[in-house]
């Protein structure tokens, strides 16, 4: 790999950039980035795109996500300079924990975890089976066509991304929150729903403030009229033992982080999973045959497609060394979290989808560290039932011939554009 170590305009010259259909190779392209060092100094494709660092070995990468050298603070405040992050008023919506360093990364989520327990998540069980089932509802009413149910016309075909991965995690989110069944379509937004190039990597300024007024309402009802078990009532409650609660501003931002990565993550390990398992027959046949490979199913599905394809930014405060690589205060450095779960060095025969896998929860897929998703139980709990029942519901179900696997622009995730299917 070239020598890094001068940070001047040659180093410039090192750039990787890459263009617009990288995405269709991304394995390929990591997997060569993991045999010459694992660390490469890139440029994303699309406007408003930011150079820097993107680290592909899974050592490497579970140790940066550490590294407290690396801040998340100055990042989102550094990138947010070049791309309008923190202007207008839908930027305070981007100061959530995600965002943030200790002592305020510690605070909020301690706060955050008082409501978003283990225990609250697996009490939801019951209410994410419904809408599976009721979705699974709609998918069998339409029957096959030219015989009506069970009458053997020909299957009928759905797509699954916009019938179900999609508006699973999104009335899950909402019936959390206890916002309004009419209000779904506000929150559904995907990776590639970026404009100009502004945001996080996540949704732009722009849908960040058309969403502002909306959560700003919701929490206001919820404070006159809280809900026994909902999450933002849980969140009015938590407190410190001083006393110390969660500000209207960070209840704000941090609703807006729980409902996109609530339901944007699971998307994709649904989409990706359900892709993946059509992909690999065999791998499928054994999961009709023994459901209680599901939980293996799922884990396997997030090492070997991991919904999120970059954690989001990081900025380096000092020089750090990686792999003959130096990076330098200023830097911004991303995790490839798709990369380094296709690590040779972890996974044995890493591009092989094997529901079995005995180690396939070394992922990192929800992230390593103080930033470790938060919602990672819930979404691996909406996976597993919606896995279980839909090939309980349709157990013929099958790729569409047609289909060709197109995935997301937006280097942030790694989600397809669309699932068809024969049912």
């Amino acid at each position: 790999m070239a020598d890094r170590t001068a940070r001047g305009a040659a180093d410039r010259q090192d750039v990787t950039v890459l263009e617009e259909s990288w995405q269709d190779h991304a394995h390929e392209l990591y997997r060569g980035w993991r045999e010459t060092g694992g660390i490469r100094y890139v440029r994303y494709p699309g406007p408003g795109a930011v150079e820097g660092w993107v680290v592909t070995g899974h050592a490497e990468a579970k140790a940066l996500l550490v590294d407290p050298r690396l801040s998340k603070n100055q990042a989102v405040q550094r990138f947010g300079q070049q791309v309008g992050l923190t202007q207008g008023p839908g930027a305070a919506m981007f100061s959530h924990m995600l965002n943030s360093d200790p002592p305020d990364h510690t605070r909020l989520r301690s706060l955050v975890q008082k409501a978003f327990t283990a225990r609250r998540t697996a009490g939801l069980r019951p209410m994410i089976e419904k809408h599976v089932d009721g979705l699974l509802d709609a998918l069998e009413a339409e029957g096959p066509r030219g015989g009506g149910r069970g009458g053997g016309g020909t299957a009928g075909e759905a797509e699954l991304i916009s019938q179900f991965a999609l508006p699973l995690p999104v009335a899950v989110v909402f019936d959390l929150f206890g916002a309004s069944d009419t209000d779904h379509e506000i929150l559904q937004i995907r990776g590639n729903s970026l404009g100009g190039g502004q945001g996080d990597g996540e949704v732009s300024v722009f849908t960040a403030e058309s969403m502002l007024a909306y959560l700003r309402a919701l929490i206001a009802l919820k404070r006159e009229h809280p809900d026994e078990d909902g999450l933002l009532s849980a969140l009015f409650a938590a407190r410190e033992e001083d006393g110390d609660a969660l500000t209207e501003d960070e209840i704000t931002s941090m609703a807006f982080l729980l409902f996109v990565a609530g339901h944007q993550t699971t998307v994709n390990l649904l989409a990706n999973g359900i892709h993946a398992l059509l992909a690999h027959p065999e791998q499928l046949a054994a999961l009709r045959a023994d459901r209680t490979l599901v939980h293996g199913a799922v884990e396997e599905a997030l090492r070997y497609e991991s919904p999120s394809g970059l954690a989001s930014f990081r900025y380096a405060t000092t020089t750090i060394e990686v792999n003959g690589a130096t990076i330098r205060e200023g830097d911004f450095v991303q995790i490839c979290l798709l990369g380094a779960d296709r690590d040779p060095a972890v996974f044995a025969d890493p591009d092989t989808f094997d529901i079995r896998r005995p180690d396939a929860a070394r992922h990192l897929a929800f992230g390593h560290g103080i930033h470790h998703c938060l919602g990672a139980p819930l979404a691996r709990l909406q996976a597993e039932i919606a896995l279980t029942r839909l090939l309980d519901r349709f157990p013929g179900l099958r790729p569409h011939e047609e289909h060709e696997a197109r995935w997301q622009s937006n280097p942030r995730h790694r989600g397809l554009l669309s699932l068809p299917v024969h049912l």
